[in-house]
């Protein structure tokens, strides 16, 4: 995709307009109370909260139930958010099993249940290994519960944005305009930060493009850009890995003669940094998939500025640049 000067400049521009104490000057732990005729949109984890947040904008009251940083695995949800879920008009989660007991709270709170948005189910359907969903280390066919992460990948991302403006619209139409602007705006991000990684992510030695990582959160970005993911430390019960798995991983990993491994922001682990130091590898533990980097109200603490974090950890970890994807605007797009 070819990107006018002109364009970037005109998003970036438009990003850098908000400000505010939480994330791009929007309040995205509202409590829903009071207020306006503006629709109550629960969400769950940080990254899709944000997606949320710039498909609806001012035009919307939010609330991430599920903290960045958090767990959405093994999080337990809590009786403020119970309340929370009772004043709210819908729940927009990514499904795919992902958030556990949040949605049968949301299922006995909320006004109407028919309001229960699953991203993932929508995005994919079925099992083909080219297109549907994946079973991988930590979520094997076995257990039934296929990888979740769906928005680790631009494109599915996006078509979460636009699975968010059909049905903010379908409830809000009154507010529709909105909706479609500020989806349109984050379109135009989302398709340049996909080009962006296509382009960096082919200065990166083609022996290197495979990945061990702590977390299984890569299989659909490793789907997208032809990428391996040769394993995940963490089992499938998000438990530390047995002493027998840790070998195992020693003897592939030596095998693989992989430069880096990576761990995780979000979930230090001591055993990754023995599996690098009996293999040689370097261990990077900065990568994220549910955790915007630094604070709320800062520039770039949004999905995009995300995932441009970690193409640069990553690809510059296995040998390529990642100048590309620096040049992606990282702000929120939504109109103040």
């Amino acid at each position: 995709m070819r990107w006018l000067p002109g364009v970037v400049a005109v998003l970036t521009v438009l990003a850098a307009c908000g400000g505010g104490d939480t994330p791009g000057g929007a309040d995205t732990r509202d409590d829903f109370k009071g207020g306006d005729d503006r629709l109550k949109v629960a969400t769950t984890v940080a990254p899709l909260t944000n997606i949320v947040l710039n498909v609806g904008g001012t035009c919307i009251r939010i609330h991430g139930l599920i903290p960045a940083g958090v767990d959405s695995h093994t999080y337990e949800p809590r009786p403020s958010d119970a309340a929370i879920l009772s004043r709210a008009d819908l729940l927009i989660m990514n499904g795919a099993e992902l958030e556990g007991t949040t949605e049968a709270m949301a299922e006995a709170s909320l006004k109407s249940p028919k309001h229960i948005y699953r991203l993932a189910d929508n995005t994919l359907r079925g099992d083909d290994p080219a297109t549907g969903f994946l079973y991988d280390f930590s979520f094997p066919r076995s257990a039934g519960r296929p990888n979740p992460h769906l928005w680790m990948d631009p494109v599915y991302a996006l078509k979460y944005a636009e699975l968010t403006r059909d049905w903010l619209s379908e409830l809000d139409p009154a507010r529709a305009a909105c909706f479609r602007e500020n989806y349109d705006r984050l379109a135009m991000v989302l398709n340049q930060l996909n080009a962006a990684i296509a382009e960096d992510q082919a200065t990166v030695p083609e022996a290197n493009r495979r990945l061990l990582t702590y977390h299984d959160s890569w299989a659909y970005w490793a789907r997208r850009y032809g990428w391996g993911v040769v394993g995940a430390v963490q089992p499938n019960d998000f438990s530390e890995p047995s002493a027998r798995e840790v070998a195992g991983l020693i003897q592939q990993l030596k095998r693989e003669k992989l430069p880096a491994i990576f761990g995780s922001e979000v979930f230090p682990s001591q055993v990754m940094e023995t599996i690098a130091a009996e293999t040689g590898a370097a261990f990077e533990d900065r990568l994220r998939d549910d955790e915007p980097p630094g604070k709320p109200g800062e520039q770039g603490h949004t999905y995009v500025g995300m995932v441009v974090e970690d193409m640069k950890i990553l690809f510059t970890r296995l040998g390529g640049r990642a100048s590309a994807v620096t040049r992606v605007p990282v702000e929120d797009t939504y109109a103040r």
